[in-house]
């Protein structure tokens, strides 16, 4: 295997029959980085290569890397044709698309590395949570890198120290240019049909969607941008700033969920800012919390006193598509408790306690923090060996994707949602609850949403 020494270096390998073997779905843009991490930890041995767009120019680098992969368009006929050669799988499709492929997975006995976010809809999340539930010896894991590096261990940390307590407020921010941002929200119907590329199977492209015509705005990317397909820059960056809150603070589901402000609302892509308030009750020794997402280009939070210097975050990896552009306030989170407040990143970044003259009152106090030798992607594959537990497992991953599958729905209404986390409805809009499940999945889809 060949590989250019700016991208990988020296693999240490582990010997051959030790290596999981792994396929990978979706093998561009963001599914292809990572096949690439996956592959650099040297513990897998990537057996086929699976994308619906095949001969596209996207999934050429890959199937350069891998030349000896078996190769397939549609995940059905890999897994009739080669099952039995395959231990676990890497999902790196659309967001709507991310269901029916791991639900396939699990009932063959494979392993699943699912991108974040976990599903599209709240049903989904809560079958593949329960299929996971039933094969407890399969390691599953959900994308959000960061769950694994610095801002995981030491959250984890100085929570139990009580460092982190009383939480009663949480502001995440994510302020970056998205893709729909140039678009014209006072459109009223989806953008006309066009060829399809030869490279393309559009009817498996679509799955249980089915029915939208081709448009390249709907591919590569763009589908983030459509309610129909994805989930917004709430769904894109919310396992990557608010994952360690929700698990450590044992958030669960919320009880209300308020569209405060929506900016370009429309009913096909996502408003050009929004403002969206979760309510969560009191757990356990836990008060009760509101947190507060914020997008959009100026659409910022309160910033405490002491906020201190918002630059660049090192710990942002680069998109698929180029550099990050600068912004007014680096993704993350404030953290309000009872007596600190913490200023937080998004990925790996730790908190910090602010302003600083608390942190240096507070500094030697701070426990010391676990290090582990095992980033995401190695953690996932030496789970799969049964050495390690996943990090971000299905259990924990589906409740998180499912508060932002309520806030999409929130979105997309430009309501507020009164829920039930113990029947899981939301009792006061219907419609909304319907949503909840989705459209009906088209035909030769349906047996993918049955336990």
């Amino acid at each position: 295997m060949l590989f250019s020494g700016s991208l990988l270096g020296q693999i240490a390998f582990a010997a051959p029959n030790e290596r999981v073997n792994l396929a990978s779905i979706g093998i561009g843009f963001r599914g292809g980085e990572i096949i690439k991490e996956l592959y650099k930890t040297g513990l897998c041995n990537v057996v086929a290569l699976c994308d619906v767009d095949i001969g596209a120019k996207h999934t050429q680098e890959i199937l350069h890397m891998f030349p000896h992969a078996k190769r397939y368009q549609d995940f059905r006929k890999m897994f009739d044709d080669i099952s039995s050669e395959i231990d676990a799988v890497s999902i790196g499709t659309p967001d709507f698309s991310h269901f029916a492929i791991a639900m396939t997975a699990l009932d063959l006995g494979k392993h699943v590395y699912v991108e974040k976010p976990l599903a599209h809809t709240f049903l989904e999340n809560e079958l593949l949570m329960k299929k996971a539930a039933k094969s407890p010896k399969l390691a599953t894991q959900m994308g959000n890198q960061g769950h694994s590096e610095a801002n995981y261990f030491q959250f984890k940390a100085w929570k139990e120290a009580g460092i982190i307590k009383d939480v009663t407020r949480i502001d995440a921010h994510m302020n970056m240019p998205r893709r729909w941002h140039s678009w014209d929200p006072q459109i009223k119907n989806f953008p006309e049909a066009e060829p399809i590329p030869e490279t393309l199977d559009w009817d498996l492209w679509q799955m249980h969607t089915m029915g939208h015509t081709y448009n390249k705005d709907f591919v590569n990317g763009q589908w983030r941008c459509w309610y129909d397909f994805g989930m917004g820059a709430l769904g894109d960056w919310g396992a990557h700033i608010l994952d360690t809150a929700h698990e450590f603070l044992e958030m669960g589901l919320p009880t209300r969920v308020e569209a405060v402000k929506l900016e370009g609302h429309n009913s096909f892509f996502f408003p050009m800012s929004s403002t969206i308030k979760f309510s969560f009750p009191q757990r356990k020794n836990y008060p009760a919390v509101d947190v507060t997402w914020y997008d959009g280009l100026n659409n910022l939070p309160p910033i405490p006193e002491g906020y201190g210097v918002s630059g660049l975050d090192p710990n942002i990896p680069a998109p698929s598509t180029g550099k990050l552009e600068p912004v007014k306030l680096n993704p993350g989170k404030i953290i309000y408790s009872k007596d600190l407040i913490f200023k937080g990143g998004s990925h790996a970044s730790t908190l910090q306690i602010i302003p600083h003259d608390k942190a240096k009152d507070l500094e030697n106090q701070l426990p010391s923090i676990e290090k582990s030798h095992s980033n995401h992607f190695k953690n996932f594959l030496l789970a799969c060996k049964d050495l390690e537990q996943t990090r971000s497992p299905f259990a924990i991953a589906g409740s998180l994707s499912q508060v932002f599958c309520l806030g999409v729905i929130a979105q997309r209404l430009n309501t507020t949602l009164e829920f039930d986390p113990v029947k899981k409805e939301i009792t006061n809009n219907k419609f909304a609850n319907a949503l909840l499940v989705g459209p009906p999945p088209a035909k030769g889809w349906e047996q993918y949403y049955k336990l």
